[in-house]
């Protein structure tokens, strides 16, 4: 069943050609899971962000599950290493982010187990907001514990955020689906690019074509009287297969050689998150929707 407003589409069960959960985004391959640290590039949209990432670093604060190891670095420092180009450009992300509260403090590797375990082990150690990105993911995982593939070109990352009613914590998901559908169409009509209609199969899956190109996971733990989410988005970008992917698209519909930018649509994903997130927990559940134009089933 398909559901059309002025603004969203939205994809509802039953639907075509869907892809079994366990067909993955990551490379998983065993040469890649080894005993040595991941590294991690620690930076910030301000001043503050830069004091919280040299704190980290010094108190050598941040790990792994399980024992797992890091390497904690500065962003000044990303230029000591020879990543190849299609790595995470950390700069282009920061300077095309303005918000008050998510994704300022980044965390960006180029290889780790998980973005989604980086964030939820390390919540408490982390200010609300922060972001992890990783080029590759080797233990990328999606809902019912369903291996995730993440291969480069795959845009991966995690991010934390608090929340005090557990009433709406099962619906952030919704707003976190939105808000990737949002940022696409926003970096489409910033770059003149042509419409392209990603779909939401609710609650947390994302289709181009009939072809799932995204997943949504939120988790959370109680503490302090406060729900501790991890929020975790996969999406095909620049990696054709096992589906599809946003530039194979893009290619097909455009007559110049266009692409979508990781560090682009992640910048305009927090841009659009923070609006709806305050719509939805400052004006309520009802508010959100109706602001959206939403006609309902």
């Amino acid at each position: 069943m398909l559901v059309q407003s002025s603004r969203f589409r939205f994809l509802f069960p039953p639907i075509q050609k869907r892809i079994p959960s366990s067909l993955s985004f990551s490379v998983a391959s065993s040469a890649m899971d080894s005993a040595s640290p991941s590294m991690l590039f620690l930076c910030g949209k301000s001043s503050t962000e830069s004091e919280i990432a040299k704190s980290l670093k010094i108190n050598d604060t941040l790990n792994l599950p399980n024992g797992g190891k890091v390497s904690a670095l500065l962003q000044s420092e990303i230029n000591t290493f020879r990543f190849g180009e299609d790595a995470f450009n950390v700069d282009l992300f920061l300077n095309s982010l303005s918000t008050k509260r998510f994704g300022r403090f980044l965390i960006w590797s180029p290889l780790l187990p998980s973005t989604h375990d980086i964030v939820s082990h390390n919540f408490c150690e982390l200010p609300v907001g922060t972001v992890c990105v990783a080029d590759t993911q080797f233990k990328g995982r999606g809902r019912s514990k369903n291996a995730w593939e993440s291969p480069r070109g795959c845009l991966m990352f995690s991010f934390t955020l608090q929340m005090e009613d557990g009433k709406t914590v099962p619906l952030v998901q919704y707003v976190v689906s939105l808000a990737v559908t949002e940022a696409i169409k926003d970096v489409c009509d910033r770059n003149g690019f042509p419409f392209i209609d990603v779909r939401i199969k609710w609650p947390n899956d994302l289709y181009l074509n009939g072809l799932k190109v995204g997943g949504i996971l939120c988790t959370s733990t109680y503490k302090s009287k406060k729900f501790n989410v991890s929020s975790g988005i996969g999406f095909n970008v620049g990696n054709e297969k096992p589906t599809t992917c946003l530039n194979t698209v893009l290619k097909e519909l455009s007559t110049t050689p266009n692409e979508f930018r990781r560090e682009d649509i992640t910048a305009a994903f927090f841009n659009k998150f923070e609006m709806l997130y305050d719509i939805f927990i400052n004006q309520g559940e009802s508010i959100f929707w109706s602001s959206l134009q939403y006609p309902g089933m």
